[in-house]
């Protein structure tokens, strides 16, 4: 009889092993952004500064689509924040900042041992 194995299925939307589809999307943007500074730059003969720049920026687009906080509990941001993505800490900073409030579920328990 058959039994169905439960298989870690995360990593199989990649595309060449190291580019999740988001990754692809926020590496794409930031060098998008590099690509203005690499034209402004051109115009003042500064090729090499605006390739570095649009390899930075797409280095920067890649960490941001890929990485999670780390759970580091000295810290209060990232006692907060630890294990969610980067880019939805990004967003919800930048919504906090638009409207000055923000509600949040937090769905983990807080055990105290006495």
């Amino acid at each position: 009889m058959p039994y169905y194995i439960p298989r870690n299925t995360k990593g199989e939307g990649r595309i060449l092993y190291v580019f999740s589809t988001k990754a692809l999307i926020y590496t794409g943007v930031g060098a998008g952004i590099g690509l203005i500074f690499y034209w402004l730059l051109s115009l003042l003969g500064l090729k090499t500064l605006g390739l570095i720049i649009i390899l930075i920026l797409g280095i920067i687009g890649f960490i941001i689509g890929t990485f999670r906080v780390p759970d580091i509990n000295t810290f209060e941001f990232t006692k907060k924040t630890g294990g969610l993505n980067i880019d939805q800490v990004l967003l919800t900073f930048i919504k906090f900042k638009r409207n000055k409030k923000i509600y949040v579920y937090d769905l983990r328990e807080e055990t105290k041992d006495e």
